[in-house]
Formats: structure tokens, sequence, C-alpha cells
């Protein structure tokens, strides 16, 4: 098999890229070692910064997402008494949508099964070679069992965490770990409940975090923050409700209250690899850096990085010039230590963990971010996203 671009990973990062790649007449081949019902079915972020938005609509697989997708021009953040609202639009120019990561993979997938270049499922034993010189390859086994090898010009490693790309990424380039682990977790329900909310609420309370989204006017989606060694049998439906009804408590507004449909509990950590890059290898999305929850970072660092390795391997494959490929690494990086700073600051100002003392500087800065404009606009800014460089 022979392409320009092999691509390791079918979600988000390794799909949009096939597809940007398409659009400006690059051949590519994806490889993905699950099933293509998994792939669909994993739950994961649900915020889109308009970058992402713009990205996904000028890509031609946005017309779902402008449907279905609901548009938010703010959040609420909340303490023991104060319920106050953030709006983007009037802050900063910009906003944000709600649509499940899995509905954009699902896009994706569509368009590209859709006459679009291979995108191999269930594939198993992959295996990056010769990633220093100009013709790498990737090694596998098929669906079927066979063993095959695609020649190519690049590699993209869009594997994620435990993927065989970034070992051999850091093995070969002096590589770097960075890596925070932080003690607590979220425990996510999704429920078949219309939101009680028009925007997201960010709730700080003495008993720990709670987030309130959605997944559509019918589909709430709701986060508390637990200990990372709870277990998720012991807790009933009842008892995350009433936590919730307790950390969201507001005077003559309620939780609305459904079946629940999915329980899961996710660990809480920052994560950040560097180079992005050996040779003819590159690294995008998860593959390189993973960030908490809170800042809403991980699918649009994800989309910011493969919009700017697009417009770098069209540079290479077109005009026989590397200098964005040279660039990659060290730019994209600058990019995700923004967000993973704005992913901590977050966390670490909505989550209850410590003394008494910590608990008081998080309310002072809560307490700023209502009364500055300037410290509002800030977190506007970094939440709806900063400019990509194409």
């Amino acid at each position: 098999m022979r392409t320009q671009v092999g691509i390791i990973g079918a979600g988000p990062a390794g799909l949009l890229l096939s597809r940007l790649l398409t659009l400006q007449g690059i051949d590519s081949v994806v490889l993905e070692n699950r099933s293509r019902e998994y792939v669909e079915g994993r739950i994961r972020a649900g915020i889109l910064e308009q970058h992402s938005v713009d990205t996904l609509i000028e890509a031609g697989v946005g017309d779902r997402l402008q449907r279905e997708g609901l548009e938010h021009r703010g959040i609420y953040l909340q303490y023991p008494g104060t319920r106050f609202a953030l709006d983007f639009k009037e802050l900063c120019g910009r906003t944000v949508w709600v649509y499940g990561q899995t509905e954009v993979v699902k896009d994706l997938i569509t368009t590209q099964l859709d006459g679009g270049p291979p995108l191999l499922f269930e594939v198993s034993d992959v295996v990056p070679e010769e990633v220093d010189g100009e013709s790498p390859r990737i090694r596998f086994t098929d669906a079927e069992g066979n063993p095959q090898v695609l020649e190519c010009d690049v590699i993209a490693g869009c594997d994620g965490f435990h993927g065989v790309s970034r070992p051999v990424v850091t093995a070969g380039a002096r590589g770097q770990l960075w890596e925070r682990t932080y003690p607590y977790a979220w425990l996510g329900i999704l429920a078949d409940a219309a939101p009680a909310t028009d925007e997201l609420i960010y709730s700080w309370h003495p008993e720990g975090f709670a987030l309130y989204s959605m997944r559509s006017p019918s589909v709430s989606r709701l986060y508390i923050q637990v200990d990372p060694s709870e277990k998720i049998e012991n807790w009933s439906d009842e008892r995350i409700w009433d936590a919730l009804d307790t950390r969201f408590a507001h005077e003559g507004w309620s939780v609305n209250r459904g079946r629940v449909t999915d329980k899961s509990i996710l660990p809480m950590r920052s994560f950040v690899s560097a180079p992005m890059r050996r040779g003819r290898l590159f690294l995008a999305g998860d593959a390189a850096h993973i960030v908490p929850p809170t800042g809403a970072k991980g699918l649009n660092l994800a989309v910011a990085d493969v919009t700017r390795l697009a417009g770098a391997l069209v540079r290479l494959l077109h005009e026989k010039q590397s200098d964005l490929v040279d660039v990659y690494s060290d730019k994209a990086l600058e990019r995700v230590w923004r967000c993973t700073h704005f992913s901590w600051f977050m966390t670490s100002m909505m989550h209850r963990s410590g003394d008494d003392f910590d608990a008081q500087l998080q309310l002072s800065q809560l307490r700023r971010i209502h009364d500055s404009e300037a410290a509002a606009r800030e977190l506007a800014e970094n939440y709806t996203g900063l400019p990509i460089e194409s």
C-alpha cells in the first residue's frame, strides 16, 4: 500500500486531518485499532470553541452541527449565595457550541466513508518505521489478519495517550514529559432530562465542584467532584441527584431529574509531551497532551493541532518546503501550554481541596471575576479559544 500521509488513529484529530488534507489534494490512509461502533460510541467532550466550529464548517462537515448543535454565548459561575453570568459575546465577541465529540466523530466518519480516503478499522500490531528518513512506513495487521505495509511520505500519530506513536517520538528526540495528577475526579452522568439552565453552570461548593452541561434540549450532562478512589457502584442515582441538588442550590431554581443513561468516573490530570515531531512522524491531539476537562480544551486542542499540521504538510508535500513542519512542534506547544494553564486555572479555582485557607483564595478569585471586567474578559477569551495561525 502507498499513500502520502499515513494517519494512526480515527479519533477527531486523525479524521479531521485526513479531511483537511483531502481538500488540498493530498492522499491519506487512516488506521484505527478499534471498531467503528466503538469509536462512534465513546462519550467525550462536548464544548467546541469558535475556531473549531469554523474549521468543521469550512471542512464541509458542519451541516449537522449547525442544525443540532447548541450555540452558547456564555456560562454561569456560582458559589453559595451567588450565581452570575459571563457573556462571552459581549466580553470578547465569540461564542462556543455544545456538540458532543461523539457527534463530531460520526460526521467525520460518514464523510470519510462516502468516497473519501481509506479508513481501516480493527487493525492491530501497528508499528511506525524509518521515521527519520524521507520514506517512512507503517506495519500493521488488517482486520482479516493479513500483515500489511503502508509506505508513506509522512506519518501522523493521532492515536491518543496509549498509542504507539508518542514512544517512537520521545525515544529518538530527547523527549520531555510533564504530568500532574489532580487529587479529585469527576463522576459524570447523562440523563434524559431537559436542562434546567440556558447556559453551563460551574459551581464551587464546600462539598465539591459541580458542572451542569447539556447535550441537547432533552439530554443533560452533569458532573460532581469525587475522590479518585471512589467506586461507581457506591453512587446510586438517588445519591447523585441529591449531591447535585446540594451543590447547585440556588433560590428559586432546581435541577431537573430524569432517567440516567450513562454513569462513569473520570480521573483528572494534565500531561504534555515534547517535542511533537521526530523526523517524518508528527503527533497531534491526545498523543501529545491531555488536559483536565474543566477548561473544555481537549477536543479543541486536537482541532488546533491538525489545522496547523495540515497547512504544514501541504507546504511540504506540494511545495517541497519544510519551513512550516520545522516549526510545527514549537508553535503547537505554545498553544498547548496556554491551554494547559487555563485548564489548570479553571480546575484549581473550582475544585474543593486543601484547607479553608485554599477555599478563601478560590472564593476571592471568583469574586474578582464577578467584579472585574478585565478578569472576566481574560476568562472569556481563553474559554472561547484563541485564534489559530493557519
